[in-house]
């Protein structure tokens, strides 16, 4: 699966290849446990997608405010398990961690783009590891830090 329409993650998850569901059951369930109080599952550009919800930040995505702000999303895609983690983009110190926790962790390279990590290998998803990010920045702090990153580029 390349792109999704699905309109629930029940239905997303339903229509995940075999060998990617426990995979993504994992992770979803991982975040779930972990991530702060706020954040709201929903599907956002064909992924399962964690966000600020518009009632905790009305002023939604910059890019599209009719979106509520994105912040960690999980897709399956052709060839690799992709995680997008906002945070990671925009704050140096929780690259810097992610990056060392990784490495101390896990006996393969990280391949990670600004907010993209890609995981070939359903089984070297570091589903712990995602959930204990997950947990690092509550809503409130990721708005302070995404609008702050909004004021740099003005």
């Amino acid at each position: 699966m390349v792109s999704s329409a699905a309109v629930t993650v029940s239905d997303y998850l339903n229509e995940l290849q075999e060998d990617k569901r426990p995979v993504m059951l994992a992770l979803r369930a991982s975040i779930q446990k972990n991530i702060p109080k706020g954040f709201q599952e929903c599907m956002q550009y064909g992924m399962i997608s964690y966000v600020v919800p518009h009632s905790l930040y009305p002023a939604g995505y910059h890019c599209d405010s009719r979106q509520p702000l994105p912040f960690l999303s999980l897709a399956a895609q052709k060839n690799h398990i992709a995680i997008y983690h906002m945070g990671i983009y925009a704050d140096p110190q929780l690259l810097s961690w992610f990056q060392e926790a990784f490495a101390t962790r896990y006996p393969y390279k990280l391949d990670m783009g600004k907010s993209c990590m890609r995981f070939k290998k359903p089984d070297q998803v570091p589903v712990d590891l995602i959930g204990e990010l997950a947990s690092k920045m509550s809503p409130k702090d990721w708005i302070s830090l995404y609008e702050g990153q909004l004021k740099k580029k003005k």
